[in-house]
């Protein structure tokens, strides 16, 4: 009998040990997927009025180009309020294409598209079918033109069914949950990229709302147009989907034995450990994702996702000190008091007002200059004055792009990572 047993068991456990295998062999695949973009690459986010509300695009940048400081990737923001397949207020959609897309020559593109395509009722096949002959047309022009273009189709985010009543049965975040699908099933076929902006931000969206139903109402206050928090939500969504890293730097020290022993995406030197006191110089090779967590909203949104572990993990970690608080101070700066305890387990410095993050906060602010100058000329000038053929324009145009170009060069400047000292005093 116990034979019979034991053999039952071990004709349960190797399938299940082969299972087991499999999944973490698929789990460490996906962690050690490349990011999608690569360096000098170049993005044109295309879309609707949630693009062109410059919000998730701009913190995707702004991750980017401190996450990869050297990567020299560049951006340009073509979203066009009321857009469909079709096209909309800028034009039928091969004009945008043509004047907003292909001039930029770039190498990646994101489509966002569908949210006033399916027209904000129940679905509707007839409807459905233009936005899939539209779409198709949109990623034939693109790979014909740019051959080796690489296309992220983007799902389309939520429309808030979470916070308020569905406005018909199903309600319209289930629409676009369909059009989704597709846009899945056509990456597949074309073999594109394709990114969620909704099911992780609907997840989101629903803790909040458990947490804090009055301000999770306002992370999407009209049901269609994130806020920023919302929007930090949706950059984080395509972020994971183009792999980004979570690490900004991994940093253990023992003190007692003046040695390092991690230290990855940094450099430490000049160690010393000396009465209540130990210091070190630290370069790391990235800076964190900033994150305005004084903003109710925004601290939220962070509150009900993961988007730290995610996206933004800056450890610090030091082991067997004596029983204590400590002052942590950056350049001079105080930064918290941790006990030894926490010390141990590890402190992510990213969700701490750091020099560093202070840096990165710059660094996004220099990202919203540059990114409103090229919207300024766009819209504002190149658009409606496209029948003026005068050198006037022309040198205008000139002028801005120049202007933009140099407020690039220093975001870019501020984004590369600097030496800091760090000292932890004992109280």
């Amino acid at each position: 009998m116990f034979e019979i047993l034991a053999a039952a068991r071990l004709q349960y456990t190797r399938p299940m040990r082969i299972l087991l295998l499999l999944s973490a062999l698929a789990a460490t695949l996906v962690a050690q997927s490349p990011f999608a973009l690569k360096p000098n690459d170049r993005v044109v986010f295309f879309g609707d009025s949630i693009t062109d509300q410059r919000l998730y695009t701009t913190f995707a940048e702004t991750f980017v180009v401190t996450r990869f400081p050297q990567s020299n990737i560049t951006f340009t923001h073509s979203g066009w309020g009321g857009d469909r397949v079709s096209g909309g207020g800028g034009g039928p959609v091969d004009v945008r294409l043509w004047r907003d897309v292909l001039p930029y020559n770039p190498t990646v593109v994101t489509i966002m598209l569908g949210m006033n395509d399916a027209r904000y009722r129940a679905f509707d096949q007839t409807i459905f079918d233009d936005f899939d002959k539209g779409m198709r047309h949109i990623v034939t022009i693109l790979k014909r033109q740019l051959p080796a273009v690489r296309v992220t189709l983007i799902q389309p985010s939520p429309y808030d069914d979470v916070t308020r009543a569905p406005l018909f049965e199903g309600g319209y975040n289930n629409v676009l949950r369909r059009y989704s699908d597709f846009l899945k099933d056509l990456s597949n076929t074309e073999k594109l990229q394709v990114a969620d902006l909704n099911t992780s931000v609907v997840a989101a969206l629903t803790k909040a709302n458990t947490l804090n139903a009055a301000d999770a109402a306002k992370l999407i206050p009209d049901r269609v147009h994130p806020g920023p928090a919302g929007h930090l939500l949706m950059a984080k969504a395509l972020l994971e989907d183009w792999h980004a890293p979570s690490l900004v730097s991994d940093v253990e020290i023992e003190p007692a034995r003046k040695t390092v022993s991690v230290q990855r995406n940094t450099r430490i030197t000049e160690l010393n450990a000396s009465g209540k006191s130990i210091s070190w110089l630290q370069l790391d090779q990235s800076l964190p994702m900033p994150v305005d967590a004084k903003d109710p909203l925004t601290a939220l949104a962070v509150q009900s996702s993961n988007f730290h572990e995610a996206l933004n993990q800056q450890t610090l970690k030091l082991t067997r000190l004596a029983p204590g608080t400590y002052t942590l101070a950056i350049d001079a700066q105080p930064v918290g008091d941790f006990t030894a305890e926490q010390l141990a387990t590890g402190i992510n410095l990213a969700k701490l007002p750091t020099p560093m993050t202070q840096q990165a906060a710059r660094v996004h602010a220099l990202t919203l200059q540059h990114t409103a100058i090229h919207n300024t000329r766009w819209r504002q000038v190149q658009v409606p004055l496209e029948k003026t053929n005068s050198p006037e324009l022309l040198s205008a145009l000139k002028s801005l792009d120049e202007l933009e170009s140099t407020i690039v060069k220093e975001q870019r400047a501020t984004a590369q990572p600097l030496p800091r000292r760090y000292e932890l005093t004992l109280n």
